[in-house]
């Protein structure tokens, strides 16, 4: 009786810190999470599963063209993926030929390919924050980013994270490229 007594209080103990473990990591090191919609084809795909690193930014800040995920503002269980163009400070501009500007110089980047066909909010110039990023899907002209107000600036404290690793379709499994 003892025996099996000591053994379940080792086995408890066990569970005990592998659950605090796996605590400890999704709270402060990285999470999953899934893409859902086209926003960011072709370097995303609706369906993959990502690991989000939530550690990078605790000591470094954004850069320009990293991927971050972020909560939905009026539903926090949704996260957008999106991908940095405006870092704080900076004023972003896009014209009526889908042209992106920043500071008032013209954003050379492959990531949109397409031209953008409504700039919306951004058909002003938009003076980021202290702590704001402006962000856009892949997908230029099927992705509700920063052009929408709904969406908007976003803050430094709304991120989660950075896009780190594809995990989900196994054929694709690869680390994300960000620049």
């Amino acid at each position: 009786m003892k025996f099996l007594i000591k053994e379940l209080l080792v086995t408890g103990i066990y569970i005990l810190v592998a659950l605090s473990v796996a605590f400890l990591i999704v709270r402060f090191v990285g999470i999953r999470t899934e893409v859902h919609g086209n926003s960011m084809n072709d370097t995303l795909a609706n369906g993959e599963n990502l690991i989000v690193d939530k550690i990078s930014y605790r000591f470094s800040n954004p850069e320009r063209y990293d991927i971050v995920v972020f909560p939905y503002r009026h539903e926090k269980s949704i996260h957008y993926i999106k991908r940095v163009i405006g870092l704080p400070g900076e004023t972003v501009f896009i014209d009526n030929e889908g042209n992106i500007f920043v500071n008032d110089v013209l954003l050379h980047e492959s990531y949109g390919r397409e031209l953008i066909r409504e700039p919306g909010r951004a058909r002003e110039a938009i003076t980021l924050g202290a702590d704001e990023y402006f962000v856009l899907g892949d997908n230029r002209n099927n992705s509700s980013d920063s052009r929408d107000p709904a969406v908007g600036n976003i803050k430094r404290s709304e991120l989660v994270g950075k896009a780190w690793v594809r995990i989900w379709p196994f054929t694709r499994i690869s680390i994300i490229r960000h620049q």
